[in-house]
């Protein structure tokens, strides 16, 4: 196996059971790392576990014993976490007059604060050894806003700010922090928005795919595989000197 590859290595992806968590615990383990997948929906961690030899845990990251509890495990059982991706997440928009508090904290506690959690608990674990990735699955709207979605927008914003500082305060500890920020991916958050702005707006679910394919820069939907052959270049020998960086994948400048 070349060395340029995350061989020998445990990785820790939350929301590993669909969509760009799955594609990247698919393309981590292909090239030699052992992988635990997390989240809520245990029946599916194992469902996609059992298929591709992943160690499925359930996770809450908006529950701090959770999270603690699923890293102690995995540590236990597949050794040091070596790589962490942060990437459960809920893509939700509601007007900015007519958002409560209630829908604020939900988005929060998810997108932002569940990143804090998980990365807090597997830094722990990393920080063992002398090598590891830190890798916040962000948004274009972490880049910039997103009209309807200001909290969607402001948690993103803060998963780059967050690895910002990480990648400062690890700088010379062999441990780098980055965010990939993808566009529209072909993914079930992607179904559900597609079904509602069909509704919404009394349009074909074709339409209503084209619409959001047509935010990309390049007009096309991204697939789950592209964010996750990025996430394996953060982790191969080649990229260590990649740290504090916001990666955009949404085909073109953003």
């Amino acid at each position: 196996m070349s060395t340029s590859r995350p061989s020998k290595r445990h990785a820790l992806i939350t929301g590993g059971g669909t969509g760009i968590g799955l594609a990247i615990a698919r393309e981590l383990k292909s090239n030699g790392t052992r992988v635990t997948v997390c989240g809520r929906n245990l029946d599916r961690l194992k469902e996609v576990a059992d298929t591709y030899g992943f160690l499925p845990l359930e996770m809450d990251v908006t529950r701090e014993e959770s999270v603690k509890n699923a890293t102690r495990i995995a540590e236990k059982t597949a050794g040091v976490i070596n790589i962490h991706v942060a990437n459960a997440g809920i893509a939700e928009g509601v007007g900015f007059a007519s958002m409560d508090i209630g829908f604020w904290r939900k988005i929060m506690a998810t997108n932002l604060d569940g990143a804090y959690l998980s990365i807090k608990y597997s830094l722990a674990s990393m920080i063992k050894g002398d090598w590891g990735r830190i890798i916040a699955i962000s948004s274009v709207a972490g880049i910039r806003g997103l009209k309807g979605a200001s909290a969607y927008t402001a948690s993103k914003h803060g998963m780059i700010g967050l690895i910002r500082a990480l990648s400062e305060e690890y700088l010379y500890s062999g441990i780098t922090a980055n965010a990939v920020c993808p566009g529209y991916v072909e993914t079930p958050i992607v179904d559900r928005n597609v079904t509602l702005i069909s509704k919404n707006l009394n349009i074909s679910p074709e339409e209503a795919h084209v619409r959001l394919s047509r935010l990309n820069r390049n007009k096309k939907m991204l697939q789950p595989e592209e964010v996750a052959k990025t996430v394996l270049w953060l982790c191969s020998k080649g990229s260590n000197n990649v740290n504090g960086q916001v990666i955009p994948i949404a085909g073109g400048q953003v």
